[in-house]
């Protein structure tokens, strides 16, 4: 039996593409264990699909100031220590590091054990947990060319982020009823991320009614964020959030706005679903939304508005342009040298793991 420890955790992203390799792994004959946190939100998303799963100590990578700064290195070291109990317990033959403060401690035992180990860089350029990581990786996969040419050797390789197969699986017709739409028309969806984004929201209520003429529009416009003014508006639907109703309102959406997080714009690539990019400002991050669309504008795949430069009118010129422009950027995104990321990675895994062997 050959065996693999998954690692990654502290947000969704961290955790979705280690479950869209899991069928696959099992496929292929793997023993799967998944160490995280002690309570983060990938401990509930792992263990409800069967996977033994083990939580270690974890502190957050901080560029800020701040007191947490002074304990947090100690649970780092903590996690390190139940790491290589762990991992000598395990013995895998491969480590696979999706990202997240908690897989520093892993990667760092692995080390010390000699076992391989395979990481995956959402973004274009590493977050901190990463780029304390890749120096002891044995392969980096990748989501952009400029990426893989940060390093030498070969060691990275442009794969794209896994997706879930249920993604492809979409069903427009019940998209269209669960929204309660009854006029047929092109379908907007607009994602303004978990949280939601106060200038996406804004600009596409402010055009609403002029949008309307022409869509029918699903809003997901995050936690709180929901304007009781407009319900009941017809062809506007707005949720705060939606899981299990996503896929099918994929299916459904003939133009998307989004937010530029690696994983949302791979999906968006892998279902050749034209699109707008709104990339999070540099106020509020490190600034890798924004080159995540720059390379997805760069390949033809996207059309990309700063938030700073989103207004009603920049809004719709952007939806009139990849409204008359929709096949050239789908023909441009089925050129994508990014195929089927599950088979990529999990070939990329087995290939370290029988090395290892």
């Amino acid at each position: 039996m050959k065996k693999i420890v998954l690692t990654g955790g502290g947000t969704a992203g961290h955790v979705t593409p280690n479950i869209a390799i899991i069928p696959r792994l099992q496929e292929m004959g793997y023993e799967i264990s998944y160490i995280g946190t002690y309570n983060g939100i990938e401990r509930k998303l792992i263990e409800d699909l069967g996977i033994p799963y083990y939580g270690i100590s974890s502190g957050k990578l901080r560029r800020y100031a701040s007191l947490k700064n002074l304990s947090d290195p100690i649970r780092v070291m903590k996690g390190f220590d139940e790491s290589r109990v762990l991992l000598y317990k395990l013995k895998p033959d491969v480590v696979f590091s999706k990202g997240g403060f908690v897989t520093v401690p892993v990667v760092m035992a692995a080390a010390t054990w000699h076992i391989p180990i395979v990481i995956h860089e959402s973004d274009m350029t590493p977050g901190l947990a990463n780029k304390l990581a890749l120096p002891r990786a044995t392969k980096i996969c990748c989501n952009f060319p400029e990426t893989r040419d940060m390093f030498d050797g070969g060691r990275a390789i442009v794969t794209g982020t896994p997706i879930r197969q249920e993604l492809f699986s979409g069903n427009a017709d019940k998209a269209f009823k669960y929204c309660g739409f009854t006029e047929k028309k092109p379908t907007l969806l607009v994602i303004g991320g978990s949280t939601g984004s106060v200038a996406v929201n804004n600009a596409v209520r402010n055009c609403l009614d002029t949008l309307l003429t022409e869509y029918n529009i699903i809003h997901l416009c995050g936690k709180d964020k929901t304007d009781e003014s407009l319900n009941g508006k017809p062809g506007y639907v707005q949720y705060e959030y939606v899981k299990d109703e996503l896929t099918d309102m994929f299916a459904l959406a003939d133009i998307v706005i989004s937010r530029a997080g690696a994983n949302a714009i791979c999906e968006l690539l892998a279902l050749r679903k034209p699109n707008i990019l709104i990339p999070l400002s540099k106020r509020a991050s490190r600034g890798d939304q924004i080159l995540n669309a720059e390379s997805f504008e760069k390949s033809g795949y996207s059309f990309v508005i700063q938030e700073e430069d989103v207004t009603n009118s920049t809004l719709l010129a952007a939806i009139k342009t990849v409204s008359d422009e929709k096949e050239k950027y789908i023909k441009a995104m089925e050129q994508s040298e990014i195929q089927d990321a599950v088979t990529t990675i999990t070939d990329i895994i087995d290939s370290v793991a029988k090395k290892r062997k």
